[in-house]
């Protein structure tokens, strides 16, 4: 397991890198690292765990390898969380242990650890959690229930968008005030026009 391969997996601001070690065939083991760290967190520990798994650590957005969000965007924890589900996805990983490390505490006072949290999201997912130097995701019993809703809608519906992305279809300056009408009931044709005055672009196609 002392040899790894370099991955990209493509993401809307740029990619998420990757290392991996052992045979693509063998069973899926994703690992995160800890805060302000990066991939090579696993560089000595891997050689030394069970042949027959593919390791997969990833570097998360900002980090190592992997491109920095644009300019201006926080880092939520929810954002590394989706991180998580994105290279799952590009991996076809539909089940998978999930090995994390650190991440202390991203907040102040407040317990967001990645990879417990994406258990906690995502329990189908996950076949086991091995934790390094961590705890487990606290989350007070009666907020359980509406906070896993909640995020997980988010998550879910992010990609779904992400996913359906297309280029732009051209429409005549009526047929652009028609579509945003029909999205939009409570404007009026002059509030309309004058809203797509700055909300549309011009190009030879419409």
């Amino acid at each position: 397991l002392g040899m790894f391969s370099e991955l990209k997996f493509p993401v809307p601001w740029g990619h998420v890198a990757a290392k991996a070690w052992g045979p693509s065939e063998g069973h899926p083991v994703l690992c995160l690292h800890g805060w302000l760290d990066n991939a090579n967190t696993f560089d000595k520990l891997i050689p030394l765990l069970p042949r027959g798994c593919y390791y997969v650590a990833m570097d998360f957005s900002g980090h190592g390898l992997s491109s920095h969000r644009p300019a201006g965007c926080p880092y939520h924890f929810l954002d590394y969380v989706i991180d998580v589900r994105r290279v799952a996805a590009a991996l076809q990983w539909r089940r998978f242990t999930l090995m994390g490390h650190s991440m202390v505490l991203i907040f102040l006072f407040s317990y967001c650890f990645i990879s417990p949290q994406f258990c906690f999201l995502y329990p189908e997912m996950v076949d086991k959690l091995i934790l390094l130097e961590s705890l487990g995701f606290l989350l007070a019993p009666e907020d359980t229930e509406a906070w896993l809703k909640s995020k997980r809608r988010v998550i879910d519906r992010l990609l779904s968008l992400e996913a359906k992305q297309q280029t732009p279809k051209a429409r005549s300056p009526e047929a652009a005030l028609q579509r945003l009408l029909e999205a939009n009931s409570h404007l009026t044709a002059e509030g309309g026009a004058i809203l797509l005055q700055r909300g549309a672009t011009e190009t030879p196609a419409g």
